[in-house]
C-alpha cells in the first residue's frame, strides 16, 4: 500500500487506529479455547468485529514465534483475515548484516506480503537498505520509544543531540517518506511535537496509548498533520477489553471509541 492509498483509508474512514494483535494464548477469554487453534480464532474474530474502524493492523511475531511452525502458520491465516483495504505490519522488529536483513525482507514482504516491517537501526544503513528496495512497502522504524528502558540509550547525548533524534535524522537519508516511518512513543507526547516539526512528511507510528497509559487526544494534538500522519496502536485494551463472553462486544465498543476520537481530533 503507498502512502496515498493510507492517506485515503484514513480519511474514508476518519480514522488513525492500528489495532495489535499481540494475542497472548494465557489471555484468552471465556469460551476461547487456549490453544494456537484457540489464538488463530480470537485473532480472526477480533478482526472482524474491529476492522469498522481500523485502518491498520500491526502482529507482533514474537506472539507467534514462540510457538514454532505452529504459530508461523496462525500468523500467515491470521494475515489471511485482515481485510486487503487495511495496512498490515509485521512488528518483528528486525535488522542484521545485509544479506540476513535481505532474507527477512522477503520473508515478510514477498512471502506473507505484509505492507510494512518494524526495524532496528542499531547496525546501520547496511542493514536497512535490504527493506527499502520492495516498492510499496513500508520500513517502520525505532525512533523514540515508550519503554521504560528507553532511557539507557535513546536520550543520550551525541554532542548537544539526542542519540534518537541523531538516529532518525541519519535513516531518514536512506529512505524516502513515501516508503518510510517512525515510532514514536505516546507516553512521550511532549516530545511527539518536535519531532513533528523535525519530520513534517513522514508518517508516524505511535504505540502506548490506552493500556500503557497515551491518548489520542495527546498524540493528536502534538503530530497530527493535514494528511493524518499517525498510525495510533492500540492492543491490550482492544483485545482484553473483556475476559467474558461479551468480548467482541467490548472490543468493538473500545476500537469505535478509539476511532471518534480520531475523527475528532481530525475534525471531521
Amino acid at each position: 500500500m503507498n502512502k496515498q492509498a493510507l492517506i485515503d483509508a484514513i480519511f474514508e474512514k476518519k480514522s488513525l487506529l492500528c489495532v495489535g494483535l499481540d494475542s497472548d494464548i494465557d489471555k484468552l477469554p471465556e469460551g476461547i479455547e487456549r490453544s494456537i487453534e484457540g489464538l488463530l480464532q480470537f485473532n480472526q474474530q477480533i478482526i472482524a468485529a474491529t476492522q469498522a474502524y481500523a485502518v491498520a493492523y500491526k502482529v507482533n511475531t514474537a506472539f507467534y514465534e514462540q510457538y514454532g511452525s505452529a504459530g508461523w502458520h496462525c500468523l500467515e491465516e491470521t494475515l489471511k483475515a485482515i481485510p486487503k483495504q487495511c495496512f498490515t505490519i509485521a512488528d518483528a522488529k528486525r535488522g542484521d548484516i545485509g544479506n540476513t536483513s535481505s532474507m527477512y525482507a522477503r520473508a515478510f514482504f514477498k512471502h506473507m506480503d505484509f505492507d510494512a516491517i518494524t526495524v532496528a537501526p542499531y547496525m546501520g544503513e547496511d542493514s536497512l537498505s535490504p527493506f527499502f528496495q520492495f516498492e510499496g512497502k513500508w520500513v517502520i522504524c525505532l525512533g523514540l520509544t515508550s519503554n521504560a528502558g528507553s532511557k539507557d540509550f535513546q536520550i543520550l547525548k551525541v554532542g548537544e543531540t539526542p542519540l534518537y533524534l541523531e538516529v532518525m535524522r541519519k535513516v531518514s537519508q536512506w529512505g524516502t517518506n513515501e516508503q518510510l516511518m517512525f515510532v514514536t512513543g505516546a507516553t512521550k507526547a511532549s516530545d511527539l511535537k518536535a519531532l513533528r516539526v523535525e519530520f513534517p512528511q513522514h508518517f508516524f507510528l505511535v504505540p502506548g496509548v490506552g493500556a500503557q497509559g497515551g491518548t489520542v487526544k495527546d498524540v493528536c494534538d502534538n503530530a497530527l498533520t493535514d494528511f493524518g500522519g499517525l498510525l495510533i496502536n492500540a492492543s491490550r485494551s482492544i483485545l482484553y477489553a473483556s475476559s467474558g463472553t461479551d468480548y467482541l462486544e467490548k472490543a468493538s465498543a473500545e476500537a469505535h471509541k478509539l476511532q471518534q476520537e480520531c475523527q475528532t481530533a481530525m475534525g471531521l
